[in-house]
């Protein structure tokens, strides 16, 4: 039975997600390009698909409705739908996940900026593009760590958002993201795939995503040490909770 949930599951979230990106194409083609109707569908792909592969999504705070740069850190291949669920927003994105089968092309027609982490020019230029999509009035979200890990508090963060914010008084709106089980975590060396069909055999996962309070200033240190400090608190007060 549980292989039987993992296929449909597997099944829904890959011909869910091309039937939603092929929806944002079509719209696009014969209603015109419309950048916010094509996010408004992302948001529906994302509260139809959590709870069709199993995850209790469990909300506190105000998710934001105003341009601003979202900060979270990262755990698992869910968190921008976790967080797309709610937010109306542009994400940001490594440059692999634009090559990846059905996510990629689902990615790109639905609003996200691509960054190579690598490449100095890459930084700049997605750092330029997220000014601009703020200054058009979205939210863009952040992963501010960079990567997805298990360590208990959040690792280093990129410095490039804090700088972008304290330079152009950008509000900051932090958000922790947490799964129950650290078997929900995706890191290392765990390939997508096998992790993906694993967890989609479990019947229930509980997520959490809890929004902080807006943090402004033209100190990209203090807005980087106070983001961080929220995550960090909100974390363990998560975890305390399960």
């Amino acid at each position: 039975m549980k292989n039987l949930l993992a296929l449909y599951r597997l099944l829904f979230f890959v011909f869910y997600t091309i039937y939603k990106s092929t929806l944002i194409v079509l719209s696009n083609l014969i209603l015109g390009t419309d950048v916010r109707r094509s996010i408004r569908i992302r948001q529906s792909w994302a509260q139809n698909l959590l709870p069709h592969m199993g995850i209790q999504v469990h909300l506190s705070g105000t998710p934001p409705d105003f341009p601003c740069l979202l900060m979270a850190n990262h755990r698992s291949y869910f968190d921008p739908a976790l967080l797309a669920r709610n937010v109306n927003g542009y994400g940001v994105a490594k440059a692999e996940v634009a090559k990846w089968p059905v996510i990629g092309w689902g990615a790109r027609v639905a609003g996200v900026l691509f960054l190579k982490r690598e490449s100095r020019n890459s930084r700049k230029v997605t750092l330029a593009g997220i000014a601009e999509k703020i200054k058009e009035g979205f939210p863009v979200i952040l992963f501010v760590e960079g990567t997805t890990h298990a360590e208990p508090s959040t690792i280093e963060f990129k410095p490039g958002g804090f700088i972008l914010a304290a330079q152009n008084n950008i509000p900051i709106v932090p958000a922790a993201i947490e799964f129950q089980s650290p078997e929900d975590y995706w890191f290392g060396d765990d390939t997508f795939l096998p992790h993906l069909w694993k967890r989609a055999r479990v019947k229930t996962k509980i997520a959490c995503v809890h929004y902080g309070p807006t943090i402004s200033g033209d100190d990209p240190g203090k807005l980087l040490q106070e983001t961080k400090r929220w995550i960090d608190a909100e974390l363990l007060r998560i975890r305390e909770g399960f």
